[in-house]
């Protein structure tokens, strides 16, 4: 049976509101959840973006089954493979059983910031791959070494470490990130029910392995107010194509949203009170072979979204109702 999962959307709210929000989509139902891994929001309306590492160690503190990965973690400038390797050890170190890392190639908003050339994407694939392979090296503990193509790590040993190592997640928008993440990820994320890019990802050693997929709404008590929240705090759905990883600033990314209409909202994004369109879209995924569903709710209403997933949504994907806190011990599957 699929899993519903839960966006913890870092561009948007502060620190200990995410915790906060982590606990209370742990006590809604939701089994997981994605936390966004930013430098700058996509534009200023959205308003934050705290450091991840720093969240993940709130949440690990304030949930007790959640299982939580990045969505995602870019480690291949702005912070070397070895540092996120050591992040993410400890990260998982704290929620046993319950963390994983989840990576993709990037984007310049984030990537440009310490003044380095932003590569191009074929380049960042063999980056990414790279990465991975730094990752799991010093995943191995050890005194470690590695001089490759992008990365150098000489005699570098991490001593906190996991019973087992984190489970890495590649995102994947096409089919070549598709083929890389089937061949270097323990399972892919995707933003659509591509059933081609999950074949891809199959064949190229995929199969059995778990596949993420993300949409966006705006819960609201009505389509136009939730049209009007998605439109002002996340117009960036509308900037087409390849600008989402070139733009550097969040100034081209409101530049380039200018346009966005309100019909190009409902067309990115599932915004009112209707449970309907929710559950089509969850089923769309699952028929295109994602085995785990996590749902971006835009805008500050996050108990309204999680009332009405609770009370209209999750129970037809078998998800409990109850809001107790689940007992110590329990653990997503």
């Amino acid at each position: 049976m699929v899993q519903i999962g839960y966006a913890l959307s870092s561009e948007e709210h502060l620190p200990n509101d995410l915790v906060r929000n982590a606990r209370l989509a742990e006590e809604t139902g939701f089994t997981f959840a994605l936390i966004s891994d930013h430098f700058h929001p996509w534009v200023d309306a959205q308003g934050q973006s705290p450091f991840v590492w720093s969240v993940i160690g709130g949440i690990a503190q304030a949930t007790e089954r959640l299982e939580l990965g990045t969505g995602v973690t870019c480690p291949l400038i702005r912070i070397h493979p070895a540092i996120i390797a050591h992040a993410a050890a400890t990260s998982a170190a704290m929620m046993p059983g319950r963390f994983f890392l989840g990576v993709g190639t990037g984007e310049n908003l984030n990537e440009h910031i310490l003044g380095d050339k932003w590569p191009p994407s074929d380049v960042r694939r063999e980056m990414l791959e790279e990465a991975v392979e730094v990752m799991r090296l010093l995943w191995k503990g050890g005194s470690q070494s590695h001089y490759g193509t992008y990365y150098e790590v000489e005699n570098a040993r991490l001593y906190t470490l996991p019973p087992d190592p984190p489970r890495i997640m590649v995102a994947a928008s096409g089919e070549q990130a598709a083929d890389l993440a089937g061949r270097i990820g323990d399972g892919l994320i995707g933003l659509a029910p591509d059933k081609k890019m999950l074949q891809t990802f199959t064949r190229a050693g995929g199969k059995g392995k778990p596949r993420f997929g993300q949409f966006t709404t705006c819960w609201a008590k009505t389509e136009k107010e939730g049209v009007r929240t998605a439109k002002e705090i996340w117009p960036n759905t509308g900037v087409p194509g390849e600008l989402m990883v070139e733009l550097p600033v969040p100034a081209h990314f409101e530049q380039a949203s200018e346009n966005v209409t309100d019909e190009t909202i409902r067309e990115s994004i599932l915004c009112g009170p209707d449970p309907k369109p929710h559950l089509e879209q969850i089923q769309a995924f699952v028929d295109a072979g994602y085995s785990h569903v996590y749902v971006h709710q835009v805008g500050p209403d996050q108990e309204g979204f999680m009332r009405f997933y609770r009370e209209k949504v999750l129970p037809e994907f078998g998800a409990p109702t109850s809001k107790a806190r689940p007992k110590s011990g329990a653990r997503a599957t």
